[in-house]
């Protein structure tokens, strides 16, 4: 780190500890050759994370709808908060590691509907209805058909 007073390229460290915030740390540093010390925060640099939606617009990545949609499908289920508060973080994380800056809704709709299909039967198609935008029943029952098999 560069000393803001001097300019020289060696300084150390002496206190170090997180921001009041806890979303950076605070780095207490001092230069080694004019003795003067100061203050640096480090802080994680998201990338941001655009979904591209079905009609080819695009919004930012917001975690709530997800949670949001999950929540909705698992009404009246017997799944605790917690385990669905762990299928948004598996299926977060399965985004964030593709280490894309833009996604397609329908990638993001089915890392949903396979962890969902693992967790809840009933939970899945509820899901798997409006996302996929069942038209008629037909529809519907082809993939109660499938769920059914695979159980």
């Amino acid at each position: 780190m560069k000393c803001p007073f001097c300019g020289n390229e060696d300084t150390k460290v002496i206190d170090s500890r997180p921001s009041e915030e806890n979303n950076s740390i605070r780095r207490r540093r001092q230069c080694d050759v004019c003795s003067k010390r100061f203050t640096t925060y480090e802080k994680v640099e998201a990338i941001p994370l655009v979904v591209i939606k079905k009609d080819e617009n695009r919004e930012a990545y917001d975690r709530t709808k997800i949670e949001s949609g999950v929540y909705r499908s698992c009404h009246k289920r017997p799944i605790s908060v917690a385990q669905i508060v762990s299928l948004v973080d598996e299926v977060e994380n399965a985004i964030f590691s593709m280490d894309k800056k833009e996604i397609p809704s329908s990638v993001i709709g089915e890392l949903v509907m396979n962890k969902l299909r693992e967790l809840d039967a009933v939970a899945y198609v509820r899901f798997a209805s409006v996302y996929r935008e069942f038209k008629d029943v037909n529809t519907f029952m082809k993939e109660l058909e499938k769920v059914i098999k695979s159980t």
